[in-house]
């Protein structure tokens, strides 16, 4: 029985190593049957890409290697689809798609530059001329906004006088509306790192006005598009931007006689002027796709924010309890231009009139191109 025993163990064994050399022998005829692939030669995604090495044409990696130190034959090819339009050839991490208006310095640690980032932007088109008026404005906002002045009147250099001035962000250009500068120097990807953004006209009384509350008033009562209420004087054009003065915020109002046609829509609810908005950062990047280029003045918008938001009867409205006075300075009309005989001011308020015109009636024909478009007319 041992000699037996003996002679089964020594007969498993072999029969272990000749299956073993078997298996061997056949996966290296079922592997060279196969052609090879290069890695380089397949486009991956940047999920796919970011869990593998890239690999040159000749199967070698470059894992711990910067693309920048290969000769151009061993650069390998990137293309990541998640990347913004245009950044496809770029290593995803590198790739910053938005920026900001913070100052930099020119010496010392990037990452020691801001002592403190601002939350908020705001923005005064001015003349030189305002520069009181918009002194005393820009000291109702703390160091947590921004402060951004489009000069029309290319007077720019001379606002040092003001300490404040000398840390704002100044943008000149002669003749131009606040609408003309917001589309060109306000994209979305911008102003993105501010969570609300003040585009506000220049002869804007602020005795009443606190923006630190109001910014609180904002958030508390959900507003994504909003502004001060208006004490009541020559400068009041809707009753819906009027100040009450019994509540903190309100979001409609009773206009004439048939000038609603529904409670909830512009201009007895969903409506602010154009004179002194904020924007939430999410609005406002809807509303700046909507500017047109060649409409400077914006008449007309106010009445088409509604589609920047939902439900706009609730999140549009008015601040009660932080007001402003519009002070009806005439001071951009002057940088209009005298013809046949009229005034300078005359031209730019015809040209105010007809722009509105123009956006409501290319407002109405985009509604119905869209509307035949998806079968609903």
């Amino acid at each position: 029985m041992h000699r037996s025993g003996a002679f089964k163990r020594s007969n498993d064994s072999a029969r272990l190593i000749i299956t073993a050399m078997i298996g061997i022998v056949f996966g290296f005829f079922i592997g060279v049957s196969f052609p090879s692939a290069s890695l380089s030669k397949i486009k991956l995604t940047t999920s796919i890409m970011s869990s593998l090495d890239l690999l040159s044409e000749d199967g070698r990696s470059f894992r711990s290697k910067s693309i920048e130190t290969l000769k151009s034959g061993e650069i390998p090819k990137i293309h990541a689809l998640t990347n913004p339009r245009g950044a496809e050839s770029l290593p995803p991490d590198i790739v910053v798609a938005e920026t900001d208006l913070y100052l930099r310095r020119l010496w010392g640690e990037p990452s020691e530059d801001l002592k403190k980032k601002p939350k908020y932007l705001v923005t005064f088109t001015v003349g030189f001329d305002q520069r009181n008026d918009i002194n005393a404005a820009v000291k109702k906002f703390s160091d947590d906004f921004a402060i951004m002045l489009f000069h029309y009147d290319g007077r720019a250099s001379e606002w040092d006088q003001f300490e404040w001035s000398k840390t704002a962000i100044h943008v000149s250009v002669k003749r131009q509306t606040k609408w003309w500068y917001a589309k060109r120097f306000l994209h979305p990807d911008v102003v993105a790192a501010y969570e609300y953004i003040f585009i506000w006209d220049e002869d804007l009384g602020v005795e009443h006005f606190n923006a630190d509350k109001y910014i609180q008033l904002v958030k508390k009562h959900g507003l994504e598009i909003s502004q001060p209420g208006l004490e009541p004087n020559n400068g009041l054009t809707w009753q819906m931007t009027k100040r009450r003065g019994d509540r903190e915020v309100h979001k409609d109002t009773e206009e004439k006689p048939g000038w609603c046609s529904d409670p909830h829509l512009p201009p007895c609810a969903a409506f602010v002027e154009i004179m002194a908005p904020v924007f939430s950062r999410e609005a406002w990047r809807c509303v700046w796709h909507m500017i047109q280029n060649d409409l400077v003045h914006g008449w007309g918008l106010d009445f088409a924010l509604r589609r920047c938001v939902e439900p706009a009867h609730e999140k549009i409205g008015v601040v009660d309890s932080q007001w402003i006075v519009h002070q009806v300075i005439p001071s951009l009309g002057s940088q209009g231009q005298s013809e046949n005989g009229k005034a300078p001011w005359e031209g730019v308020r015809a040209r105010c009139r007809n722009e509105w015109s123009l956006f409501q009636n290319r407002l109405k024909n985009a509604d119905k191109a869209y509307l035949a478009l998806v079968g609903k007319e």
